[in-house]
């Protein structure tokens, strides 16, 4: 284990300072679905302003489906009911062209499951399977949809810009499905850009020994691999993806709900700490830390923690 990604928001950056929990190990993390241009180009220069030479990920949101312009409430739903959610409420305008009827949604890494009633250019009707709400910047996911939907969406290609300009150590490719949209990004960045190649799409996986040759790192988001091949398949499938990311000397990251219990609770799980020991001690290169620090309550218990599962690793010693 060598390397923190943290993702900045709210939490850290703003209400916690990144001089209060920096060091080498860390990288910060701007999640390009949220805020506009010049939010994040904002973000950069914050983040420069704390930690002089800190390295950034510039993570692009890809061609995932988005909710947007949701009202502050979010969008609610129940149980068996049907509920509808205006066309225009999400950041690829043509996403409805793509449903039938029948079709199976799943949103905001697979928590909630929707069927899909009817969709056109006014409103998408789904029917939930359970109760909760939908917020902005939640994705929807349709399997097998993606061959006919660009790679890089509007916004990649502004972020890539934007990371170009202000010479960020690393750009993280999302929703990779093949090696060609690997060389189709990485024609657009500046030399010395680090291409962290996302395995989130079981096309990816299927792609990997293409993929591979052609990137220094990748990152398992096992919440969005989880929505293409099911929850129950992603223990075997990461084991799969390291194996092959070793053979091949690529370093891993692995991200999602790493600590998700730190982000309301000052505590990690038995289960989240059992988890984090066995990703260490599998070689990865490093962890993503998403809401736990972008919008956690517990910013500092969270970095604490990740240090201090590296010391006790490192040391194996057992007191």
């Amino acid at each position: 284990m060598k390397k923190f990604i943290l993702t900045v928001g709210p939490a850290l950056l703003h209400e916690v300072p990144l001089r209060e929990i920096h060091s080498d190990k860390n990288i910060y993390r701007i999640n390009g679905a949220h805020g506009s241009i010049s939010q994040i180009e904002a973000y950069i220069t914050e983040i420069r302003s704390q930690v002089p030479g800190a390295e950034i990920l510039m993570d692009l949101p890809g061609n995932k489906v988005r909710t947007k312009d949701v009202p502050d409430q979010g969008i609610g739903f129940v149980k068996g009911k049907e509920f509808s959610i205006p066309s225009g409420c999400f950041n690829y305008p043509d996403f409805y062209r793509h449903l039938r009827p029948g079709m199976t949604a799943w949103a905001n890494d697979s928590i909630y499951e929707f069927e899909v009633v009817k969709a056109d250019a006014d409103n998408i009707t789904f029917r939930s399977k359970s109760d909760g709400v939908l917020t902005n910047g939640k994705g929807v996911h349709i399997r097998d949809m993606h061959q006919d939907i660009p790679f890089l969406f509007e916004k990649d290609q502004e972020l890539i810009r934007i990371a170009n300009i202000f010479h960020l150590e690393y750009v993280g490719l999302s929703f990779v499905r093949s090696a060609e949209n690997v060389r189709e990004a990485k024609a657009l960045l500046a030399d010395g850009i680090k291409v962290i190649s996302k395995i989130e799409t079981k096309d990816a996986v299927n792609d990997i020994d293409q993929i591979l040759p052609l990137v220094e790192y990748i990152l398992v988001d096992r919440g969005d691999l989880s929505t293409d091949i099911g929850i129950m398949n992603i223990p075997r499938y990461q084991e799969y993806i390291i194996g092959k990311a070793q053979y091949y000397d690529v370093k891993v990251f692995l991200a999602t709900q790493v600590l998700k219990n730190m982000e309301l609770k000052p505590i990690p799980t038995i289960g989240e700490i059992e988890a984090l020991y066995e990703i260490y001690k599998s070689g990865v290169y490093g962890v993503q830390m998403s809401e736990e620090t972008a919008v956690g309550k517990y910013v500092r218990e969270t970095v604490t923690v990740l240090n201090d599962m590296y010391d006790c690793v490192k040391s194996e010693s057992i007191e």
